[in-house]
């Protein structure tokens, strides 16, 4: 018998909580996850951005609730939790993608600016995995972790320092836990972007940095959001990605394969 794609794919029964799921990427990914059978919840720290995704998703046909949520408080975390396990009877899936990035040069960072990054980037990410990793590990039935990376995570990038030291940090979360929560059958994985442009970078893109980095990408343009829903939607897929844990996954145009 031929594998059915479909079933292969699906994430029908499951809920996915989506962290800052107000974004344009986290945003698509919603829709995507939705797309293929899932309850969604988005969480944002804005929950006007985070009320529109919702409503899209449901005016598409899918489930979908909102909640504020502030990724770096655990309490809001916690909430969160709670509320997506009355509304739709417990957490499968953990897509962590609150995320803000600075172009300050390394000498003029204040301290502020470089707490405000790490808590935002990672310490959000290291939250979430507790509040919604303890769900999954005690439910018994498995789950998928999915933390965005960052091409800036290494080697490193300029112009964004402390985000890169965040985002390295993220990698190191993602694969001590896949192998701390491979027995619970947790999969833990990134999801590494290239250049998306989006709110948080789009200030970064002057003409001379766009110039470089399509330079430096093979494939010679930015990638679209919806090109990452199909990743998103395989690290999620507990059929489909059964055996993938502590993985780092590139969509990005072959930058990361690119030298001289």
């Amino acid at each position: 018998m031929l594998p059915s794609i479909q079933n292969l794919f699906s994430l029908s029964g499951k809920t996915a909580v989506v962290v800052g799921g107000g974004g344009v990427l986290a945003g698509e990914m919603a829709m995507g996850f939705a797309g293929a059978g899932a309850r969604v919840v988005v969480a944002d720290l804005n929950l006007a951005q985070a009320e529109t995704r919702a409503e899209a998703i449901r005016a598409a046909g899918g489930q979908a609730m909102a909640v504020a949520c502030d990724a770096t408080v655990k309490s809001a975390l916690l909430d969160a939790r709670q509320r997506a396990v009355a509304e739709f009877g417990g957490v499968e899936i953990l897509l962590n993608a609150a995320g803000v990035n600075s172009g300050t040069p390394f000498l003029e960072i204040t301290e502020a600016e470089w707490q405000k990054l790490l808590d935002i980037n990672l310490r959000s990410v290291f939250l979430a995995c507790q509040v919604f990793g303890e769900r999954m590990v005690q439910a018994g039935n498995g789950g998928a972790i999915i933390n965005i990376s960052s091409a800036s995570s290494g080697p490193p990038l300029s112009k964004v320092f402390t985000y890169g030291v965040a985002k390295a940090g993220v990698n190191q979360i993602t694969q001590f836990l896949a192998r701390e929560w491979a027995p619970y059958r947790v999969r833990v994985n990134a999801l590494l972007p290239g250049f998306f442009p989006a709110e948080q970078n789009r200030k970064l893109l002057t003409p001379e940095r766009t110039a470089q980095i399509l330079n430096h990408t093979p494939m010679g343009r930015f990638g679209d959001a919806s090109e990452l829903v199909a990743a998103a939607i395989f690290l999620a897929s507990e059929n489909a990605a059964s055996f993938v844990t502590g993985a780092i996954l590139r969509v990005d145009g072959g930058f990361g394969a690119m030298t001289i």
